[in-house]
Order: C-alpha cells, then sequence, then structure tokens
C-alpha cells in the first residue's frame, strides 16, 4: 500500500483543501502517514501571503526532501501558484501543482515515476473562471466541519498578494454546498464555517443567487444542521438582507468576523481597501441592533506605509468605540510584488512593534468585558477536546472559549454550560444539561 504524508501551511482554505487532497489519495489506495515519517509521496501545501510565508513553505520542502531522497516531493498551493519556477528550482521537488487542477495531482506523480523528469503542472489562475468542486466527507478534527464555498478575490487591496495566487472570484454551485453540508451533518458534524477566499463575496459573480440566499437555502434543507459560522465576511458583504437573514435565522451564530484592516480613511484609501469608517461602524451598528450580544472579531494591520502617529490613533478609537470582542493583529510586512511593498515611508519596525502591542492589550481589554457580559448566562457550547486538568474545552456560539467538566462522549455535541467564571482567553463554566433531539442521531453516527 502506498503512503502519503501531508503539511498544511496557511489559513483554514488551505486546511481544508489539504483534506480535499487527501479524499483523491485515499481513493487510489493510499494510505496517510505522519509528516515526519517515511512516505512515499509527500504533499507540501504552500502559503504566500507574506515572504515569510514562502521562505517556511521551502524550509518543509527541503525537509521531506532530506527525509526521504527517493520520495515523490509533490507541491501545490499558493506559493507553487505564484512562483513555480523557484519551487521547481529546488534540487529534489519532483511535481508542482498550483491552486487548481488537483486532480490531476495523482496522475502527475504516476507520470513521474514512469518518466523521471520533473513536472510543472501550473497553469495561469487569472484566467479560470470555474470553481474547482473538491468533496470533503468528513475532516480529521472531529468538532467543526469547514465547508468551502468560494474561490478568489476580485479586490487587489495594496498589501495583499492573494488575487494572483488564487485568481478571480468563483463561486461553488449552491447545490454543491448543500449536498456537501448534508454529507457532514450525516458524518456526525453540528457546527460548519464557511469558508473561502473572500467568503462573504459568494454570489458576486453569479446571476440571481447571493450569499443571503444560500444561508437560507442551508437553514432550510440541511436536515440536522445546528449552527452556521460565516469565516470572515467584508463589512460591503453585510448587506440589509444578508442582516435580515441572521437575524431570522436560528443557526446562524452570534459572531462574525469583519475585517477592519484599519480604522483610518487615509490609510484605507492607500490600503485599496473598498469603504469608509462611517459606513463601516453604521453596518456594525445595524447588526448588532439585529443581534443583541453578537461578538465581532477582527483583522488589524499596523504600520502600513505612511501610517501616522494620528492616523493609528483614530484606529485605536474606533476599535474602542465600536468595542470589537477580539482582534488579530499584523505588523504590516512587505510582500514582494504589491503595489504597498513599493511605497515609500515604510514605517520603522520599532514604531510597528509598538503600535501592535497597544493594540493588542486593547484587544485583550475589550475581549474581557465582552466576555464578562456573559458571567451567569447558560450558552450553548460543543465540546472539543480535553483540556490540560481533564476538564473540556469548547466554542459557544458567541465565539467564547470555555472549559468545563464534560465527558467523551459528550465530544462534538450541543451542550448547554452556565458561564461561572468570564475571562480571556479562557471562560469557565458548569455542565447544565445536553441538549434534546440530537442523542438517537449522534449514537448512530458518532462514529466518524
Amino acid at each position: 500500500m502506498p503512503s502519503v504524508a501531508f503539511h498544511t501551511l496557511g489559513c483554514k482554505v488551505n486546511h481544508y483543501e489539504t483534506e480535499a487532497i487527501w479524499q483523491l489519495f485515499k481513493e487510489e489506495g493510499y494510505e496517510r502517514v505522519d509528516y515526519d515519517s517515511m512516505a512515499d509521496v509527500y504533499v507540501i501545501n504552500t502559503c504566500t501571503v507574506t515572504n515569510t510565508g514562502d521562505k517556511k513553505s521551502r524550509q518543509v520542502i527541503r525537509r521531506a526532501i532530506r527525509k526521504n531522497p527517493d520520495g515523490v516531493i509533490c507541491v501545490t498551493g499558493c506559493y507553487a501558484q505564484t512562483s513555480p519556477g523557484e519551487i521547481m528550482a529546488i534540487p529534489g521537488v519532483d511535481v508542482v501543482v498550483g491552486t487548481q487542477d488537483r486532480r490531476k495531482m495523482l496522475s502527475y506523480i504516476e507520470e513521474y515515476k514512469k518518466e523521471r523528469q520533473p513536472i510543472n503542472g501550473v497553469t495561469n489562475i487569472m484566467k479560470n473562471r470555474v470553481y474547482e468542486e473538491l468533496d470533503v466527507p468528513a475532516f480529521t478534527d472531529r468538532t467543526r466541519a469547514s465547508l468551502k464555498i468560494q474561490e478568489g478575490c476580485n479586490n487587489f487591496c495594496t498589501f495583499c498578494i492573494i488575487p494572483w495566487a488564487r485568481g478571480l472570484m468563483r463561486s461553488r454551485d449552491p447545490e454543491e454546498v448543500v449536498k456537501q453540508a448534508q454529507q457532514l451533518v450525516d458524518a456526525g458534524y453540528k457546527e460548519i464555517v464557511l469558508t473561502g477566499i473572500h467568503t462573504g463575496g459568494y454570489g458576486e459573480d453569479m446571476k440571481d443567487y447571493n450569499l443571503a440566499m444560500l444561508l437560507r437555502d442551508l437553514e432550510q434543507n440541511v436536515k440536522g444542521l445546528k449552527r452556521i459560522r460565516i469565516s470572515s465576511i467584508e463589512a460591503s458583504q453585510l448587506t440589509d438582507e444578508v442582516i435580515e437573514v441572521i437575524d431570522h435565522s436560528n443557526i446562524v451564530v452570534r459572531h462574525l468576523h469583519v475585517p477592519l484592516q484599519s480604522g483610518s480613511n487615509t490609510v484605507l484609501k492607500r490600503m485599496r481597501r473598498k469603504y469608509t469608517m462611517e459606513f463601516f461602524a453604521e453596518r456594525l451598528e445595524k447588526l448588532k441592533k439585529a443581534l443583541p450580544g453578537l461578538a465581532v472579531t477582527s483583522d488589524v494591520i499596523v504600520g502600513f506605509p505612511g501610517e501616522t502617529e494620528e492616523e493609528f490613533m483614530e484606529t485605536y478609537r474606533f476599535i474602542k468605540e465600536n468595542k470589537f470582542s477580539e482582534l488579530h493583529v499584523f505588523p504590516y510586512s512587505k510582500r514582494t510584488g504589491t503595489p504597498a511593498a513599493r511605497m515609500d515611508d515604510q514605517v520603522d519596525e520599532e514604531v510597528k512593534n509598538e503600535r501592535v502591542h497597544r493594540l493588542i492589550e486593547l484587544s485583550n481589554q475589550l475581549a474581557k468585558e465582552y466576555a464578562s457580559r456573559f458571567e451567569d448566562e447558560v450558552l450553548e457550547v460543543i465540546p472539543e477536546e480535553v483540556y490540560d486538568d481533564g476538564r473540556y474545552v469548547g466554542y459557544t456560539d458567541n465565539y467564547l472559549k470555555v472549559v468545563f467538566p464534560a465527558k467523551e462522549e459528550m465530544v462534538g455535541q450541543l451542550v448547554k454550560v452556565k458561564i461561572t467564571k468570564a475571562g480571556y482567553p479562557l471562560n469557565e463554566g458548569q455542565f447544565v444539561r445536553v441538549m434534546e433531539d440530537q442523542h438517537k442521531a449522534s449514537s448512530e453516527k458518532a462514529v466518524i
């Protein structure tokens, strides 16, 4: 039985696609082994969002070549798409496939075994207008399932290389999304995370269909689905219609990740982001009216070229006023090939780091404030895994991480938990009860 080992760098979409590629290998009779063991084939799914992503990807590729010089080394993902030449130049790399044509990977491997000539299977992503269907019926992680609904992005923000790595916006056929969602629920998952490169843009390339309609269809047609989480959505995609669907939905959770990047209009303009702070604030206000208690998490880039102390303070104040529940803070890092990397007045590293720390402190403070609103409340949690001390840890619908006493058979189920002590990053809770109507189905389907 031939063996395959995987290593995934980068985002949730990459992790999703590695699972999809594994399904293709499984169908061909491969067994999956650990990346640090001997394997016949090594698949490295790369990231290129920063220059560091490229560097890490190269290190991981070399690790496999050292481990088994006779193994077939196959490189895929974003870095493979943007720089196939750089990867082909690494002695020992045998097959390169970008962010499309993954189905051809196995035939390329067979071809390589016969011919022993390296194969570059990367094609021009910008010409692709079709979503590549890849099935993922189940995940190695058994509590939260991702479901990829779109590919690519049309935004071309000045700091970002991703449209060149992923191509333009392509939505997945809604019937396929519903079918795949049902498959995941049947495999025992209660929560599905809708994911993509520009997830909230779903449907922008379709004639009479959009994200709001997809959310409605999933709720109506997927039997047994308890939670839908949207992995990320831009403020401009939070249309009145989407807000209304979320407002009336019983399964879309009270948590949205809305990337801000900067809270200063002048910086946003240099980033080529398509909204103003006024617009962003108005959308948040409308959302919070529809969903009291909503958690809004966000991404912020600090020290973008030309960012003054005043512009940084605009961002700081905006975040404080709008009470985000948690931030992912990144110091701006130059990405070769993007307009921002060529801009003058790059911000000094020390200034960047100092601003990053100020924002992280604010984020920690806001996260604690948000969590404290739910002390003594009973919330729904899906236990995910054992915590250090034998208790279990899981997330509430509004993305609070809770640790509480539970039993192994509750993993992946919906349970009611009372928050006894709010905190950040962890809240403590006590188990109240298992939710009804899921016992029978889950006991039949618990074998994942």
